[in-house]
């Protein structure tokens, strides 16, 4: 199932299969059901993905000022680019780790936040086309999947880098975005943004939660190793400011990422 939705490129076409596949495992989860077996998995070392938009490196993006309605389109195509990226990731980390003994609730997880970025991949495009564009009229960022193909062998890293760092930046701007929208009186994307940002929350727990649990399963200190992978798998330092209060709320405390980023915290 994870597979299927990894090799199905339109957007429109990969987010409903996601959610069908979402919808039927947890009713297989159900009382008196039986449920769907995990398995193991060939995925493919990249998701399939439409013609456009065109993949740009990140010097090539043409940058945008978000208070224009060009630059407002451009923001929420970014943010569709994104969403994308994220149902294929979720569905990645099942099919590429199915092969380690995990929980059942690991797999309701990451099941559930894909069944989420589905759904936030369809609100934004929505949002796209209520101002005259579409996701693929903008080129793109092209090396969202490169933490996914650079932990593709180290679910530890995986979860460190994916849910913990790029989702966790997640919580950190969408606010601004929201302010944006709010300011030039775009309802329908306020509405999506602020979906968007109850919702990642728990991605970003999910990861915290699995993270947690292998490193008490290895007896490791998860603070010591999140430091070692996150300097061996992104590239760069953590950029503030952090949102403090909804990555507490998503279990990662200050001294997971401060100690990462390119400023000294500010003192107490």
């Amino acid at each position: 199932m994870a597979t299927e939705v990894l090799t199905t490129a339109d957007g429109r076409e990969k987010t409903a299969l996601s959610r069908r596949h979402a919808a039927a495992w947890f009713a297989a989860r159900s009382e008196g059901v039986a449920p769907i077996p995990v398995g193991t998995a060939a995925p493919p070392l990249h998701p399939a993905r439409p013609a456009r938009p065109e993949l740009l490196s990140p010097r090539e993006v043409p940058k945008r000022k978000p208070g224009s309605p060009a630059g407002r389109i451009a923001l929420l195509h970014a943010v569709a680019h994104i969403e994308l990226n994220a149902v294929d990731l979720h569905w990645d980390i099942i099919a590429r780790f199915g092969h380690v003994p995990m929980p059942m609730g690991f797999y309701d997880d990451w099941v559930k936040a894909a069944d989420e970025e589905s759904k936030h991949f369809n609100l934004v495009c929505g949002c796209l086309e209520a101002l005259g564009s579409h996701y693929g009229a903008l080129p793109a960022h092209a090396g969202m999947w490169r933490a996914a193909e650079d932990t593709a062998q180290d679910l530890m890293g995986r979860l460190a880098v994916v849910p913990m760092v790029l989702e966790a930046r997640g919580l950190d701007v969408t606010p601004g975005m929201i302010g944006i929208f709010r300011k030039a009186g775009i309802d329908q994307a306020v509405a999506a943004l602020e979906t968007i940002y109850a919702e990642e929350v728990a991605h970003v727990a999910y990861g915290s939660k699995w993270f947690h649990f292998l490193c008490g399963r290895e007896n490791a200190d998860p603070k010591e190793v999140f430091h070692a992978l996150v300097r061996k798998y992104f590239h760069g330092a953590l950029k503030p400011p952090f949102n403090e209060e909804k990555r507490a709320e998503a279990g990662l405390p200050p001294d997971f990422y401060w100690p990462l980023a390119d400023e000294i915290p500010p003192r107490a």
